[in-house]
């Protein structure tokens, strides 16, 4: 999943992007990209993001949206359950 979320944030940024590098601090993620990353999150991931996981820190590097992906689906199959 980390994989697949760097991949995705390297070509549209076109670079190479560490999975701890702060996108934000960096000037590589706008909040119009933020917002492009909420729908592919989304879309990729079958999770829905909503509320209080919409804040910056989550969308901040790609270990803190994997963190957030596997987090959601993990609640989403505790509600399944």
């Amino acid at each position: 999943m980390g994989q697949a979320i760097t991949a995705f944030v390297s070509k549209r940024v076109g670079a190479d992007v560490p999975a701890d590098q702060d996108l934000f601090e960096s000037g590589l993620v706008s909040s119009l990209f933020a917002m492009e990353l909420v729908v592919h999150l989304e879309q990729a991931f079958s999770v829905q993001i909503l509320g209080d996981d919409l804040k910056r820190d989550n969308f901040r590097s790609v270990q803190a949206m994997t963190a957030l992906v596997l987090r959601l689906n993990g609640a989403e199959q505790a509600a399944d359950a």
